[in-house]
């Protein structure tokens, strides 16, 4: 597992979702650049009630920095070219509308 903090801005809106037991998640799109001024698209799920409500409030294009564990993966575009992807799943979060952590470890 690699533990990471990512920032960039949420891509379109966060989407609750509930799983086959009921309990309820989120998920959404975070756009980061890299160095070289590229973008790098990070999927990103959040099982924390507060984490949830935080993403739930933020509008697409809003600043987001998030922790937690990282897995990095790698998608072809339309044009076959390689590019990487990242999955994160997110125990703290951070944005201009609140600053929440997990209570419990996942």
């Amino acid at each position: 597992m690699i533990d990471a903090l990512i920032s960039g801005r949420l891509y379109g809106r966060a989407e609750e979702r509930s799983g086959q037991s009921g309990s309820l998640y989120v998920t959404c799109k975070v756009r980061a650049m890299t160095d070289d001024g590229d973008t790098l698209m990070c999927n990103v799920i959040a099982f924390n009630d507060q984490i949830r409500s935080l993403l739930l409030s933020l509008d697409d294009g809003e600043s987001i920095s998030l922790s937690g564990a990282l897995t990095p993966k790698v998608w072809i575009d339309k044009q076959g070219k390689p590019r990487p992807a990242i999955d994160l799943i997110a125990h703290a979060a951070i944005s201009a509308h609140l600053a929440v952590r997990a209570t419990t470890s996942e």
